[in-house]
């Protein structure tokens, strides 16, 4: 009986065995029926044989001809063209100085600045008038005499020779009396003129910078009194480069004005405001530091004082400026914005949808433009977009609509001035 029961249960086990092992196979393959479905539906990469190739998006612009006047730009600071230590002639006490004698004072010419107590130089006056009359009143006596001498000597019918005819009617003592005479008199204006300079006057329209005496102050001749500088014209004195001193008008012989120069004070002044000026002088001599020619400008009534001037920004002396000197006409040329000139004296150029490095020649370049002559032809597009990637040939689109059009002679003249308006007047 219990043999059985042994033999019931291993048969038991051994199905329940096989049962846990059949389904397990049937999990694993399905399993993997799963995984090798996903492979043999997996989309495969492919590799192409050639990319695509995209033309370059930039902006271009036309390439302007014709005649231009180029600005040259530059620096100056501001000077005096009449500036003088003032000094007595005379010396003395100063008993009056007057209410505009101040610094930061104007005084117009011949006005009278101070004066020196004139007692001495009145006296010494009245000396030399007196000393004048008695010189005269000697000669008058001496021709006196001399006349006595003639008709003693007609009285005598004696020829002598010149010289003892000379001493006999005193001529000697005449040269010396009208000598003496001569002498005092001179006297008498040097003491006219020393009691005139002890009133001194401006010797023009001038702007006192500073004083150094007082009512009071005892003076001598040549000790210094103020410094004065005229108003009626300061000097800009600014550097320009020897290469551009051709396309400048330069006065000459019988030219007092040269080209006309528009200043600028970007730091005190508002962005509209600006003073003219035209090239007075050519210094002819070379700064040391920077080896540019020196060229002096003249502003008249700097100070704005005069009719017409009203409401114009003042010039202050020793202040930095900007100065635009309006050059000579350059003919025949393209003109381009010099941002879009590249290395080497380059232009890349739009041609038929394809990037083109033009090598140009450029005869002058001013602050804002480049000026060629030879390299770029009328009308053709420049590119003025920055690329990353340069190579001649290179593909290249527009946006459709960004085409610039062809500007018309009498358009483009117009263009071309309202372009010189806003490069003169740019901030």
């Amino acid at each position: 009986m219990a043999d059985k029961k042994h033999s019931d249960g291993s048969d038991v086990n051994t199905m329940g065995a096989k049962k846990t092992l059949l389904i397990s196979l049937i999990i694993l393959m399905a399993s993997g029926a799963v995984i090798a479905l996903i492979f043999m539906t997996e989309p495969k990469a492919v590799r192409g044989g050639a990319v695509k190739e995209t033309a370059m998006l930039v902006d271009v612009i036309r390439a302007e001809y014709g005649t231009f006047r180029p600005v040259i730009s530059s620096t100056g600071i501001v000077k005096p063209s009449q500036d003088i230590i003032l000094r007595p002639q005379v010396g003395g006490l100063i008993i009056s100085i007057s209410g505009e004698f101040t610094p930061g004072g104007f005084v117009k010419k011949g006005e009278i600045l101070l004066k020196i107590d004139p007692s001495d130089y009145k006296n010494r006056l009245r000396q030399m008038e007196s000393e004048l009359r008695q010189a005269i009143a000697d000669l008058n006596i001496e021709m006196g005499r001399q006349n006595v001498a003639l008709k003693d000597y007609q009285l005598l019918a004696e020829t002598l020779s010149k010289e003892n005819e000379a001493l006999v009617l005193r001529q000697p003592q005449i040269n010396a009396s009208r000598a003496s005479v001569e002498a005092a008199r001179a006297a008498v204006n040097q003491a006219e003129l020393e009691l005139e300079r002890t009133v001194i006057k401006a010797p023009f329209d001038a702007h006192i910078v500073n004083r150094s005496v007082n009512s009071g102050s005892l003076v001598s001749p040549g000790e210094t009194l103020a410094h004065l500088v005229g108003i009626d014209t300061y000097w800009v004195e600014t550097s320009v480069p020897l290469a551009k001193l051709r396309w400048l008008d330069l006065p000459g012989k019988n030219v007092r004005a040269g080209s006309d120069v528009r200043i600028r004070n970007r730091s005190a002044w508002r962005k509209d405001e600006f003073r003219m000026g035209y090239i007075f002088k050519l210094v002819g001599t070379l700064e040391e530091g920077t080896r540019l020619a020196r060229v002096l400008v003249s502003v008249q009534d700097p100070l704005a004082r005069s009719k017409g001037s009203e409401g114009l920004p003042e010039l202050m002396i020793g202040s930095f400026l900007e100065t635009n000197i309006q050059g000579k006409e350059v003919s025949e040329v393209i003109r381009l914005n010099r941002e879009y000139v590249r290395k080497k004296d380059t232009v890349w150029v739009h041609e038929n949808g394809k990037l083109r490095i033009r090598e140009v020649e450029i005869i002058l370049k001013d602050e804002l433009y480049a000026y060629i002559t030879n390299g770029l032809n009328k009308d053709e597009l420049v590119v003025t977009t920055n690329l990353s990637t340069v190579v001649d040939g290179a593909g290249l689109r527009i946006e459709s609509g960004n085409t610039p059009e062809i500007v018309s002679p009498v358009n483009g003249d117009k263009k071309k001035k309202m372009q010189d308006a806003s490069s003169s007047e740019r901030p």
